[in-house]
């Protein structure tokens, strides 16, 4: 079946949730569910390409591939958009078929940059994903969503031009020298840009990924989209929007510019540990439940980066366990909070308390989720973590201890969180777990505990033996 179908059918379920609401939520979420479910059963069926003309005169095509990796990422992708959909089942009744709209259309452009094998599809499927998410976090957002919306599209877009500029580049560059207009990454991958060229256009696609992973001081646009976001936006904006720019920082940039990114591995070294830190310590000094959680993202993207630019096996695993993993609990925590959120209004630490007392099975899901954010052996962030920095040890031993008090920071912010929330002199009472929220929990949990107790056959299937030329073996 041709890979086209995959983000085809979101944007046909987004159309149908649309059109078939007819002023009941509860109609269009079950459509966006199973095109949800459609669609996952179809990543299982379809070809590893599909290639169809577009635009010839330039050398423009419709080229999907997916290996290991990229369908690891679908398949995250697709699950994470079954969660946000069951988690906007109660929480959106408004609009609710315009809202699953934009949510199957953001996931529809995600789909595509992780399949695109064709830097102009890629581009356009990069700024489709941008375009509904605004509108997720503008109409459907909390108080201050007008700002947090156009300060998240002000960012994307400024990156997305950084993003452009480079591509275009490459492909001018790429017709002077063989007289033949072509997009194709494979045929991007093996021309030679000359290293002083290289270097600048390794700079202008990082540029774009890191403001989408995102890096430090490129981050400003984050804490505000997460805090904002409805809890389906912010569950696809940690889970998987900022897996897209891991994955360019992945395989885009090591693949075109591997000599250029050996040359400025050390300074990205430095840039993961700084995102480490810095997130972990803004996150403890948060009260708002969001943005702790949103700040611990900068800090668990910073892993990512340490693991690609070390150069090594070992980091690149860690780096691909990471950006799995992390989707996985940062989606919860996000779930979590706006649980929390329906049922005391308001996000503020300073009110919650001794939920426990009257809500214990919460209590109990929110600290399993507040270990697995804090690296607790046996679980996904673990294992993603430890294999980042023995990656980054093999290589620039300082770079990884500076990293590694990161983890030391990230139990305060983690165990404060669960503190503040759910143990001292109960604020109130509130309801426990309902069927489908445990549900919906517990799968998760079962998620990290198959990637923290069996990341082999994951990592195996997700890492392609010859992805990234300059990694050591």
């Amino acid at each position: 079946m041709s890979l086209v179908w995959l983000p085809g059918l979101l944007l046909l379920g987004g159309v149908a949730a649309w059109i078939g609401e007819r002023g009941e939520a509860r109609r269009a979420h079950t459509i966006a569910l199973v095109a949800l479910l459609a669609a996952a059963g179809m990543a299982l069926l379809s070809r590893q390409q599909t290639v169809l003309p577009w635009i010839p005169r330039f050398g423009i095509r419709l080229h999907l591939s997916m290996d290991g990796l990229s369908l690891s990422l679908v398949v995250l992708t697709l699950f994470l958009g079954i969660i946000a959909v069951l988690t906007s089942w109660r929480e959106i009744a408004q609009r609710a078929g315009l809202f699953q709209l934009n949510l199957l259309w953001t996931l529809a452009g995600t789909l595509g940059v992780f399949l695109a094998a064709d830097l102009f599809l890629f581009f356009f499927c990069w700024e489709l994903m941008i375009i509904p998410m605004f509108f997720l976090i503008r109409h459907w957002g909390h108080e201050g969503r007008v700002r947090a919306a156009f300060k998240f599209f002000l960012f994307t877009q400024v990156g997305g031009l950084f993003l452009w500029l480079a591509i275009l580049s490459l492909a001018f560059l790429h017709y002077r020298q063989t007289g033949v207009f072509s997009f194709d990454y494979q045929d991007l991958r093996n021309m030679d840009p000359g290293f002083e060229w290289g270097m600048w256009l390794m700079l202008g696609f990082s540029i774009g990924f890191l403001v989408k992973l995102p890096a430090v001081p490129l981050h400003l646009w984050l804490p505000e989209a997460h805090t904002q976001a409805p809890t389906g936006g912010s569950v696809i904006l940690a889970g998987v929007l900022l897996k897209t720019g891991a994955y360019g920082m992945l395989r885009i940039v090591p693949g075109l510019f591997p000599l250029q990114v050996q040359a400025a591995a050390p300074a990205f070294l430095g840039l993961g540990a700084v995102a480490v830190l810095y997130g972990a310590h803004q996150a403890f000094a948060q009260k708002d439940l969001k943005r702790l959680i949103a700040y611990s993202s900068i800090s668990h993207m910073g892993w990512v980066l340490l693991g690609v630019f070390a150069g090594t096996a070992a980091g690149y695993r860690g780096a691909v366990m990471t950006m799995l993993a992390h989707g996985v609990s940062a989606a919860a925590l996000f779930a979590i909070a706006g649980m929390l959120q329906q049922r005391v209004h308001s996000r503020d630490l300073d009110l919650y308390g001794g939920f426990w007392e009257s809500a214990p099975r919460l209590g109990a899901l929110t600290l399993f989720f507040a270990l697995a954010a804090l690296g607790l052996p046996g679980l996904g962030n673990f294992v993603g973590e430890f294999l980042a920095l023995l990656g980054a040890f093999l290589v620039e031993p300082w770079v990884a201890f500076v990293a590694a008090l990161g983890l030391i920071l990230a139990p305060v912010y983690a165990l404060t969180l669960v503190q503040r929330s759910f143990h001292g002199n109960p604020q109130r009472a509130m309801t426990d777990l309902t069927l489908r929220e445990g549900l919906l929990l517990g799968i998760l949990v079962m998620t990290l505990l198959i990637l923290g107790l069996r990341p082999d056959p994951v990592l195996d299937f997700a890492v392609a033996r010859d992805f990234v030329p300059w990694v050591e073996r």
